[in-house]
């Protein structure tokens, strides 16, 4: 006997960030970004085993750091290999916001040649983020041209 699985939940592809301070995290999260608290498993103890927020419409999973699972942040590991990309109506304020936080900026806001004002943060947990604001709507064409004429700078 065969079962059909159960649909695939939208989006497909969900960031789980592990963290050391799952609870503040999810604070940082939530003054920083805004973000939406929608579930919380929380231990006895106070560990997060796994909390669920959404950020912009967009959806992040979290959990503290399980060493005997191999799940391990940022910090433990030396440093964040993935960054989250995150759009937002005004990044001067939020990258601002961010920083006050405890984020610290990594390459500051400015125009870049793609059409989106952006700039790059480390949470105080270890990810890096790239926030940004669309400014201009532009051909993959238009960006590849920005782009060569840059590389001949």
């Amino acid at each position: 006997m065969t079962s059909k699985p159960a649909r695939i939940p939208q989006p497909a592809i969900t960031p789980y960030l592990t963290v050391k301070g799952g609870a503040e995290a999810i604070e940082f999260y939530k003054k920083a970004f805004d973000a939406e608290e929608t579930m919380r498993l929380q231990e006895p103890g106070g560990k997060i085993g796994h909390a669920e927020l959404i950020i912009n419409g967009a959806p992040i999973m979290l959990s503290d750091e399980y060493p005997e699972h191999d799940a391990l942040g940022p910090d433990s590991r030396g440093g964040s290999t993935v960054g989250i990309h995150l759009y937002v109506e005004d990044v001067d304020e939020v990258f601002a916001r961010a920083v006050a936080e405890g984020a610290k900026a990594v390459r500051p806001v400015k125009d870049e040649f793609y059409g989106d004002r952006s700039g790059k943060l480390v949470d105080p947990f270890g990810h890096v983020w790239y926030v940004s604001t669309r400014k201009q709507d532009l051909s993959s064409k238009e960006v590849t041209q920005r782009y060569e004429e840059l590389m001949k700078q």
